[in-house]
């Protein structure tokens, strides 16, 4: 199954995905008809969203980036301030304390804001939650990991101008798609605590999650665009094969 996963609309482009679709089918996979393009299905993160709202779990907060990253620095000075798994600070600002009248008077004049799910009392409506992993286990068998949502803080769960996060546009379109086994990198691991999260606010089924081994470069890094790592069409032009590619990966 493959899905395109394009809600942010500043950064995704048509091209990228034609791409996509070009260096699978070189690599000789196939996938299910109709492909689900998240920019197709944006009601669906709204009514999660709507949901959320109504059991009074989500918030706007309306400083900018700049303004966040002060006020971290303000409170490292002061003894430091806690991070989220991949080293972001967590959200340092009031919004959650601003009264209603305050909230929608700053939206209806149009000012940015982001919508951020008020973790402590998410956690407490939910209880302790957690997964079943078959990729990071000793043996290979079956674990029941806990999930520790909490590390990450108030996550954004959209934008104004963005319906849906990551984390909450792929709970949904796995429970809408029927997907039962998630199979993805590491760099995900920490990340299904969240995820778990909102499953169960959402009443949706939680799949069996594999999270197995990332390719590194030359330096142990995992391979991205902002480290300059080489891309599977550059392998292409350089005469690189699909089996080439395979055995790269480790698929034999």
């Amino acid at each position: 199954m493959l899905r395109i996963e394009n809600i942010d609309m500043t950064r995704c482009r048509r091209e990228y995905e034609e791409a996509i679709y070009e260096d699978l089918a070189w690599l000789g996979i196939a996938w299910e008809q109709p492909v689900r393009r998240q920019s197709e299905h944006f009601d669906d993160y709204r009514a999660a969203l709507t949901r959320l709202e109504r059991d009074d779990l989500i918030y706007p907060s309306f400083e900018s980036r700049a303004e966040i990253g002060a006020l971290v620095a303000a409170r490292e000075g002061h003894g430091g301030w806690p991070r989220d798994p991949d080293g972001a600070p967590l959200y340092p600002g009031s919004a959650a304390a601003l009264s209603a009248a305050e909230r929608t008077r700053r939206i209806n004049a149009g000012e940015p804001y982001a919508l951020r799910l008020k973790m402590t009392a998410a956690i407490a409506r939910c209880g302790t939650l957690s997964w079943i992993e078959t990729g990071m286990t000793s043996a290979g068998e079956p674990e029941i990991v806990a999930a520790e949502p909490a590390a990450w803080g108030d996550v954004v769960l959209a934008r104004k101008e963005t319906p849906g996060s990551y984390h909450l546009s792929v709970v949904v379109d796995d429970a809408l798609q029927g997907v039962t086994h998630v199979v993805r990198g590491q760099d995900l691991f920490r990340a299904t605590g969240v995820q778990r999260l909102l499953q169960a606010l959402l009443g949706l089924p939680a799949p069996i999650y594999h999270h197995h081994r990332l390719v590194l470069d030359g330096d142990g890094r995992k391979l991205s665009k902002s480290n300059r790592a080489t891309g599977l069409r550059s392998l292409r032009q350089s005469g690189a094969s699909a089996a080439d590619i395979r055995h790269m990966v480790g698929l034999g």
